[in-house]
């Protein structure tokens, strides 16, 4: 089609009275928003897409558009909410570069992801129609200039008359228009109509059945609509996977993950972007014998958490970076009384309440360092929404085993998208076991620590012949106050010795792209949500012939042994990381005062290698085409490459 052509008026088909089928153009991927105000169920629109294509077998990741504000103004730039979908024939870890197709509200949110440079230089655009004949001349003026801004510029721009088809079938189009548009993107993608009425059914189920037929309505006009008056369709092959599957978001796989590893409390308090894990939780943890218990604040509910593992368990408390602060001295006591405790912490754009929708790694060093005094913390962070699951139960597992604050860092981004992943089997390894009432043998001393691993046996309430003060202050063996600076030495060996006691039973982390003791001329270093976009980029830079590999760190504290081999076998290394380091084209900044990235900067000090950093704090995820013009240019200032020929 033809970059100029319109609908005049909107109802006009493109593709006349031709009534043969369009064919499909067979692609291996494609990716696709839908945006809109807040409140038009653009979400919810890309969420069933997404998981319509994840039945029919295609690989899918959605990465949620949130505005900062609440409630933004209408047609505002800044307001755009929405979705972006990427939907691949096969397995797909992150959210991609640039988008293929995009369905705008009002051309306002449409604005402001173009100015973001989100959409593929010529990219398809289906736009609501309604603003043309608005009653306000200055909104019809902004469409009709937007419109001829975004085909001079080279869009395939084409209208779509949401509300006017919308309003023949429910009084209010703004709660339809999302499932009309459902329907038109299922019928471009060649989607199962019968799946995705199973999906409005399933999404309305709480409805009745009235509801659910007029949603159904709307999702069969988009359709027919599509087929009328569109000139493309696209087929992306999908491979039913042979195991069950399910399709979550990482919210909801670390509470499906707290359910699974036996934990039975969750002490919270409401924060973007972690509160949707623990509304998952309230609505289903009963059923297993789970409770949610929120607190008055951040630092109640961390208290209500300590004290609740400290009653024979452990216990879970959800935040966000501004909550996991003001818990920071209450995670102290824990640490100082040895009581089991994991901390889930989804970061955000930050410092203060900074961008409370967005995503960042800037909690790092705060997840280690951030208290007074000697505080050991086991630091993990999850890499994929399958990973949320499991990294609750392991952080379950070791805050027992180790009598340590385990704290598990996920972010914004996997919070939000939703990615299949092999349903788990259950095994009964997962849980906690039962709660120790056996006496206490005679002598035992509720801080017995071992001289070698710095573990000491966990006296619990009810305990015969266990009583004794717990005391968040220093203390001895028996738990009595003491300044002695010999004993205060003492726990705090034994405090830090469970972290290296910890690190000798970790394995190196793998290392992706290459023979398992190759070396090359790059490696990028990784954690958290940064690893589907890294591993896809160097998949590209080796395809290109470049000796470019990767490495992710699951567990930031304590490190695992082999880490310092393999760094040396490259001849450059550079951490991958959404937050800030000072770039070195500053004027002021160089090599004696730059700030590295929080990876980076950890790398350095404990294995003395040489690393550079790139990172962004952009608020968006970071992309493997980024990723690639980084290392290509990195290879080019510093290295004659190596060719690579497997």
């Amino acid at each position: 089609m033809s970059d100029t052509q319109t609908l005049s008026p909107p109802e006009a088909p493109v593709r006349g009275a031709d009534p043969t089928p369009r064919p499909a153009l067979a692609i291996g991927e494609h990716i696709v928003e839908v945006i809109s105000d807040s409140g038009e169920g653009a979400q919810r629109c890309g969420q069933s897409l997404a998981a319509i294509a994840a039945r029919m077998g295609n690989g899918i990741w959605t990465t949620e558009i949130i505005p900062a504000e609440i409630q933004p103004p209408a047609r505002s730039v800044a307001g755009a909410s929405g979705i972006r979908i990427r939907i691949g024939s096969e397995r797909v870890s992150n959210g991609g570069d640039q988008t293929d197709l995009v369905v705008a509200f009002n051309e306002q949110v449409l604005i402001g992801r173009v100015q973001a440079d989100e959409l593929k230089p010529g990219a398809t655009i289906l736009l609501e129609s309604m603003w043309r004949i608005h009653r306000d001349p200055a909104v019809v003026d902004s469409y009709l200039k937007t419109v001829e801004a975004l085909r001079r510029d080279g869009f395939k721009l084409y209208e779509v008359p949401l509300e006017a088809r919308c309003k023949e079938l429910v009084s209010d189009p703004r709660k339809g228009k999302n499932m009309f548009v459902l329907g038109l993107l299922c019928n471009v993608y060649g989607l199962d109509a019968a799946l995705a009425r199973e999906q409005i059914a399933r999404i309305f189920g709480k409805k009745d059945a009235k509801v659910i037929a007029s949603n159904v309505a709307l999702y069969d006009a988009g359709a027919a609509w599509a087929e009328a008056h569109l000139d493309f369709k696209f087929c992306i092959p999908a491979q039913r996977s042979s195991q069950a599957q399910i399709v979550v978001n990482g919210n909801t796989a670390i509470a499906l993950g707290v359910m699974a590893s036996g934990m039975d409390i969750c002490a919270m308090y409401p924060i973007t972007p972690a509160t949707s894990a623990s509304h998952y939780l309230s609505e289903v943890f009963e059923k297993v014998g789970g409770m949610v218990h929120q607190a008055e604040d951040e630092i109640a509910a961390c208290a209500f958490a300590v004290g609740a593992s400290y009653a024979g368990k452990c216990a879970v408390t959800i935040t966000s970076g501004p909550g996991y602060s003001l818990k920071q001295e209450v995670i102290g006591l824990a640490v100082m009384a040895e009581i089991p405790l994991v901390v889930v912490n989804v970061q955000r754009g930050g410092p203060s309440t900074g961008q409370p929708t967005k995503v960042e790694q800037g909690d790092a060093l705060a997840a280690m360092f951030g208290s007074h005094g000697d505080a050991p913390k086991v630091v993990l962070a999850p890499c994929s929404i399958e990973d949320c699951f499991y990294s609750v139960i392991t952080a379950r597992k070791i805050a027992e085993t180790f009598g340590m604050v385990v704290v598990v860092l996920s972010d914004a981004s996997l919070s939000t998208a939703q990615q299949p992943f092999p349903r788990p089997q259950f095994s009964e390894d997962w849980l906690a076991p039962p709660v120790d009432q056996t006496p206490v043998p005679a002598g035992a001393k509720p801080y017995d620590w071992d001289p070698v691993t710095g573990l000491s046996r966990r006296f619990q309430p009810g305990q015969p012949g266990g009583m004794h003060t717990l005391t968040g202050l220093a203390h001895d063996r028996s738990s009595k106050v003491a300044y002695d600076p010999k004993i205060n030495e003492e726990g705090l060996r034994a405090r830090g010795l469970k972290l290296a006691a910890l690190q000798k039973t970790l394995k190196p982390p793998p290392v992706f792209g290459g023979a398992p003791d190759e070396g090359g001329d790059l490696l990028l270093v990784g954690w958290g949500s940064t690893m589907g976009a890294i591993e896809e980029a160097v998949t590209r830079l080796r395809a290109e012939g470049l000796a470019v590999s990767s490495m992710h760190l699951r567990f930031l504290q304590p490190m695992a042994s082999g880490i310092r081999e393999i760094l040396k076998r490259f001849k450059q290394v550079m951490t991958i990381e959404g937050n800030w380091s000072d770039k070195l084209e500053d004027e002021l900044i160089d090599e004696d005062n730059r700030r590295y990235s929080a990876l980076a900067m950890l790398l350095r000090s404990r294995f003395l290698v040489d690393i550079d950093c790139w990172s962004e704090a952009r608020g968006q995820p970071i992309k493997p085409g980024d990723i690639c013009r980084v290392a290509r240019s990195s290879l080019q200032a510093t290295l004659q490459p190596t060719v690579h020929t497997s």
